[in-house]
């Protein structure tokens, strides 16, 4: 690595929406710094959940759809890179390829956009909120039924866009894709988790390779934080013994504080009536089995009836 002038270029295969290409500008900036000299370029590509805007994610296949051509890309050897917002990463990669970093945690939070109200509360009886998250909209109608959710997707700008043209009251977006797109000034309020748990990952870039791809795996590694590795795999942990799918809605959020890991989970009904919630504390180094933990207690609790039911439907 020492020459890296006669290397090959890295190659970043990535969705074409501007948040994910700022996202990859971002990793290739860092990989600059990580290896001077080195050549970057950047292959957009469209998945097929970038194709279909018409219906739910859980009615095409699920997050996953975001991902499989990119992964096509690292096995035939078009791309060294991959980079995901880990929340659309499914708990199990295809057998070769892994997480190779996972860089500094941004804010995880959802954002309540809306064009006058600054509260959940504030939002007027029978308001048409758009979403296109089934965690978001079991939350949000666990405290205010009466809202009319619609299903929201396409990339930020198309989403504000159904906003601020008026066929929208209010939308969800996560609060980290906000502020990296320079669109903080949007946010009308940041959800506490008690009123919307995050989902797994969000807010933390993750960048895939293959497993035997040595060069990509050293690189990778100088990228790599550690307390953000951390908290995302107790939080896929959850989501991997839930058996957790878009058709799912899941939500988990760790925070590390010293030596300590503390985990919320939740799984919900879609509609909101039923939640089952809860918390669990432990040390650092047992981070997968604290995840684990807290999903066999909500499946003893009754969530199990319920995943089978939607993972059936």
């Amino acid at each position: 690595m020492s020459d890296a002038s006669a290397s090959p270029p890295l190659r970043i295969a990535t969705r074409k929406s501007p948040l994910a290409l700022w996202q990859a500008e971002h990793v290739a900036a860092l990989l600059r710094g990580a290896q001077p000299g080195s050549a970057v370029e950047l292959l957009p590509m469209t998945t097929k959940g970038d194709r279909i805007q018409d219906r739910s994610l859980a009615a095409i296949g699920g997050k996953g759809l975001f991902l499989k051509e990119l992964e096509a890309a690292l096995e035939d050897g078009r791309a060294d890179f991959a980079v995901h917002s880990m929340k659309d990463v499914p708990s199990d990669l295809p057998a070769g390829l892994m997480i190779g970093a996972v860089l500094p945690r941004a804010d995880p939070l959802d954002a309540l956009v809306t064009n006058g109200a600054r509260t959940l509360a504030q939002l007027p009886r029978g308001a048409r909120l758009g979403t296109a998250s089934l965690r978001r909209q079991a939350q949000l109608l666990a405290i205010r039924p009466d809202l009319r959710v619609e299903v929201l997707r396409g990339n930020v700008q198309t989403r504000l866009q159904r906003l601020d043209s008026g066929e929208l009251d209010a939308i969800i977006l996560a609060c980290a894709g906000l502020v990296r797109l320079g669109l903080e000034s949007r946010i009308s309020a940041r959800l506490d988790p008690q009123i919307s748990l995050p989902a797994v990952g969000q807010g933390v870039i993750g960048i895939e390779c293959r497993s035997d791809h040595a060069r990509a795996r050293a690189v990778l590694h100088l990228l790599e934080d550690a307390t953000t590795r951390t908290e995302v795999d107790a939080e896929r942990a959850f989501a991997r013994r839930l058996g957790g799918s878009c058709q799912s809605p899941i939500a988990a959020h760790a925070r590390i504080i010293g030596d300590r890991l503390t985990l919320d989970g939740l799984v919900a009904e879609p509609d909101g009536s039923r939640l089952w919630r809860e918390s669990i504390t432990g040390g650092v180094a047992d981070a997968e089995r604290l995840g684990h933990t807290l999903a066999e207690r909500l499946l003893t609790a009754g969530a199990a009836a319920l995943l089978e039911r939607l993972q059936s439907a």
